[in-house]
């Protein structure tokens, strides 16, 4: 039985959405939820810093005493978790886009994809997308902008609505019954694609899956806490610890004790 917390990583708020997964899965857990938002969003900066900045924060967090590291990110999952595998001893569960699900749970046999443009360009992603082809046709959309808004809590404004109707118009006029939630940002977006779409699109989001991967790595690494254990939650942000505050309570309904970290220097790669 292990009590030291489960670092939970994402380039900004996104990763909450995986955080509430493992909540519910692994109350017993100590969580130390981490947002670089000061470089948020990852989706739109370039591969070699997204790799060099996911690997600095990952050390500082095992330095802080994390004995597993969930990438809440799939940018930076795309980019960085084989170096993360390399370089650190601890357990890593990364993120990906949920393809194998969509394209098993599609009638019409035509899957959307929202993901952001990093992911969308990454050579993991593109592997993955080709190894399913002959399963399904895969309209894949960057969301460009929504990380942003959601970043300020906003879920479901006329502009949000109006940049999930250009991005979810063509996929259902194709005949797409599925949609892929490809960045953990997206989960929040759910009752509002929900509404847009009349429930036409089933929404695929992997955050269950990535605890479930927790929880059987934990297992088989003799590393989970014990169940009388009285778990803690920090969450840190790079950028501002109020608004993180303000947006976990927002976003997951809880009262977060956030404080606000300097992690430096930033990877020249920026």
């Amino acid at each position: 039985m292990n009590p030291s917390p489960v670092g939970i990583f994402d380039s900004g708020l996104g990763g909450l959405s995986v955080l509430r997964e493992v909540r519910a899965l692994l109350p017993h857990e100590s969580l130390l939820y981490f947002a670089d938002s000061r470089y948020a969003p990852y989706g739109e900066k370039p591969e070699r810093f997204v790799e060099a900045r996911t690997l600095q924060v990952c050390e500082w967090l095992v330095a802080q005493g994390c004995k597993a590291l969930v990438i809440a990110c799939n940018t930076a999952t795309m980019h960085a978790v084989q170096t993360l595998r390399e370089r650190l001893a601890v357990p890593i569960i990364g993120v990906e886009p949920g393809l194998k699900p969509a394209a098993a749970a599609s009638r019409s046999k035509v899957v959307g994809v929202l993901a952001t443009a990093n992911t969308l360009k990454s050579a993991k992603f593109n592997r993955l997308l080709t190894s399913l082809g002959n399963e399904s046709r895969f309209l894949c959309e960057a969301g460009v902008g929504l990380v942003p808004l959601i970043e300020q809590g906003d879920v479901s404004s006329d502009t949000v609505r109006q940049t999930l109707g250009t991005l979810l118009s063509p996929m259902l006029e194709a005949g797409a019954d599925t949609l892929v939630l490809g960045c953990t940002h997206y989960p929040f977006l759910s009752e509002t694609i929900d509404d847009l779409v009349d429930g036409r699109l089933a929404l695929i989001d992997t955050g269950v899956a990535i605890a479930r991967q927790l929880a059987r790595k934990l297992a088989e690494f003799d590393l989970a806490a014990s169940p009388d254990t009285a778990p803690s939650v920090r969450y840190l942000s790079t950028k501002d610890a109020a608004h993180l505050r303000e947006m976990a309570a927002a976003l997951l309904h809880v009262e977060a004790n956030a404080e606000t970290v300097v992690i430096e220097p930033a990877p020249a790669t920026e």
